[in-house]
């Protein structure tokens, strides 16, 4: 019984080295990438802040079109067409 335990114990020794091994060059291949997604991350934070608080955006947007009514209407029109091509592009997918 002991030898099989031994075994067991010796077996999961080797395991554990060769997780920190595999868990080192993983860290080490992804390490590039960790930046840009770190950005991505926190534009998708901005987001959803965004669209939980819409009275933000909304406040924003009145405040633009009280003091520049042409930049407002541009901003309206550009954002109208977003809105379009989403809502087609979700239809397709």
């Amino acid at each position: 019984m002991s030898e099989k335990l031994e075994a067991l114990e010796r077996r999961q020794r080797e395991l554990i080295v060769q997780a920190n091994r595999e868990r080192k060059a993983f860290a080490e291949h992804f390490e590039a990438w960790e930046k840009p997604l770190s950005w991505a991350d926190k534009g998708m934070d901005a987001v959803h802040f965004l669209k939980s608080n819409p009275i933000l955006w909304t406040s924003a947007f009145a405040a633009l079109a009280h003091y520049k009514p042409k930049i407002a209407s541009k901003v309206l029109t550009v954002g109208w067409g977003a809105m379009k091509i989403v809502k087609s592009a979700k239809k397709l997918i």
